[in-house]
């Protein structure tokens, strides 16, 4: 079940649905927008291969900064992240997309899930566009749709991405297990 705009107020007012900081409208009639933070990360065009099973410093595969606009630079691919810091309860999940005004400008991002019992900012990879586009903090870029599990999940999310603020790189553990 797909939550509307009296659901999601309902989950947000007793607290089991937290955005913070929070503000009326950002709820829309079966989601929320969230707003792109200042902090971004972008991938830069490197020979260099990854080693998953090696300990190989991932941040040397990015060049990230933090500033009052972004200027996203012609068929790149970045990571950003939202101003906004979510947790859901273990009965819900998120669907996360692009506002359809940035899809329409060319912007994509790959599918991506907001597991039940996740807490932090959510880091997004966007890939961009034929020409520059200059985007401010405090933009609404992501719609996300909650919808109601049929049961809450038996192990909410507690993943090496719980509590992330900012950008955050992919961790590689394990091999990329």
């Amino acid at each position: 079940m797909i939550l509307s705009d009296f659901d999601l107020r309902a989950y947000l007012s007793s607290g089991r649905l937290k955005i913070d900081p929070y503000s009326d409208e950002i709820v829309r009639e079966n989601g929320v927008d969230l707003r792109l933070g200042s902090s971004y990360c972008v991938l830069k065009d490197v020979d260099d291969v990854l080693d998953l099973r090696a300990s190989d410093d991932i941040s040397k595969l990015y060049e990230c900064g933090e500033d009052e606009y972004i200027i996203l630079k012609p068929n790149k691919r970045y990571l950003l992240h939202t101003l906004e810091y979510i947790g859901l309860p273990p009965e819900l999940m998120g669907f996360v997309q692009l506002r359809s005004t940035f899809a329409r400008l060319g912007l994509m991002i790959p599918p991506t899930i907001i597991d039940g019992g996740f807490e932090g900012q959510i880091t997004i990879e966007l890939l961009t566009s034929s020409f520059p586009i200059k985007i401010y903090p405090g933009t609404r870029f992501l719609h996300v749709v909650f919808a109601k599990l049929t049961t809450p999940v038996n192990k909410p999310y507690k993943g090496k991405y719980q509590g992330q603020r900012k950008v955050t790189l992919p961790i590689i553990k394990d091999g990329g297990k």
